[in-house]
């Protein structure tokens, strides 16, 4: 197997150009290509990257039909992952996603058939569960530190109506893009979302409600987990809610526990016993990632840090280089990524389900297993 083999084209150059360079360092990565519809964009980047010019699309329809293409990256606005992931499925390609997979349980089941169909990878690139804080969490529950686990809960809170945000968004039911939130929790407890009931709170302005014919400016879920005793809770506002943008998660085991900073930057906290309680600062999580791309972990490495994605997320928490390693190996290895699918499914679904619950009164909902 020859070192460099894959040539991937990355869909959408919002954030999604930050990904340019990873690709481009990556051992196992022949080829990198972009596609967005602006000239200025394309010339941009093709200069700065030196990008094949054959490799930069202009219309995403054209990127499917490629035979030089291995794998598509889709960093596009949420109305359009499901179409472009199932067209890039569909013709045989690897596809990796951003966050959410789908906006429907519908969707989502179709991306799960396509990906089965097509024998490609999928990979959901959900950045909260590559964050150098998920990650020492995670290796805390792996490692036992945190004894048995009794309660998580998580929160996504946004103010998206900041210049720089998508039209999109305005009035976007918060849970139905809940995937931040979940998917520390579901994955912390090595397991998904079974049934979930969600609460809607306040209320939101006239205008932003009628867009999606959601009234409200906060929902929050709990659901349960499947073979646990652990229930989760999850928080998620967009818009009519004053706070700094915090995207966290907390863990309380028996112990040791783990809570998010409450003002970014002003170190996390861990709780070993007692009233013990220190402030701590997560380590990088370079170590985890080959040499060639491990530096860009670092907020530094940050192509454009004025996106709107970045000053709202401190960087995603060096999560890039990981969902690059990730997808890249599980394409090199023939095996399924760390968030196929089948899992991306349940923790998308886990959102929408939970919108359904807030819409209809707190009604307990059936989230869907797509496991095989």
């Amino acid at each position: 197997m020859s070192q460099k083999q894959i040539t991937v084209v990355i869909v959408g150059m919002g954030f999604g150009k930050e990904f340019i360079p990873i690709y481009q360092s990556h051992p196992n990565i022949k080829a990198v290509g972009i596609c967005t519809r602006s000239k200025e964009t394309r010339d941009e980047l093709t200069a700065k990257f030196n990008l094949d010019p054959n490799l930069v699309f202009e219309h995403f329809e054209d990127v499917p039909k490629r035979k030089d293409v291995d794998a598509i990256h889709v960093v596009t606005p949420v109305p359009e992952h499901a179409k472009m992931t199932l067209a890039s499925l569909n013709a045989g390609k690897h596809t990796a996603c951003t966050i959410p997979m789908a906006m429907t349980v519908e969707d989502c089941t179709a991306i799960v058939e396509a990906k089965r169909r097509s024998g490609k990878v999928y990979m959901m690139m959900e950045t909260a569960l590559y964050t150098r804080e998920f990650l020492y969490g995670l290796k805390l529950a792996e490692t036992g530190e945190l004894g048995r686990i009794q309660f998580v809960r998580g929160s996504h809170i946004q103010d998206m109506s900041m210049e720089g945000w998508g039209e999109y968004w305005k009035g976007y039911p918060p849970m139905l893009n809940g995937t931040h939130a979940i998917s520390p929790l579901l994955k912390i407890n090595n397991t998904i979302a079974e049934t979930v009931v969600c609460h809607g709170s306040g209320r939101l302005s006239e205008d932003l409600a009628s867009r999606y014919g959601s009234p409200f400016a906060v929902e929050t879920a709990t659901f349960t987990l499947k073979n646990s005793d652990v229930v989760a809770e999850a928080t998620r506002s967009l818009f009519d809610v004053v706070r700094q943008y915090r995207e966290s998660y907390d863990v309380y085991g028996t112990k040791m526990s783990f809570e998010w900073e409450q003002l970014q930057d002003e170190s996390h906290i861990i709780f070993d016993g007692g009233e013990n309680a220190k402030r701590i600062d997560v380590p990088d999580t370079d170590e985890l990632l080959i040499e060639p791309i491990k530096h860009f972990t670092k907020r530094e490495k940050i192509d454009d840090p004025n996106h709107v994605s970045f000053l709202q997320g401190a960087g995603h928490g060096g999560s890039h280089p990981h969902l690059v390693q990730e997808f890249v190996a599980a394409i090199v290895e023939g095996r399924d990524s760390a968030v196929d699918a089948a899992l991306a499914a349940n923790y998308t679904c886990a959102g929408i389900c939970a919108h359904e619950s807030a819409m209809n009164g707190g009604i307990r909902v059936n989230v869907p297993s797509f496991e095989a």
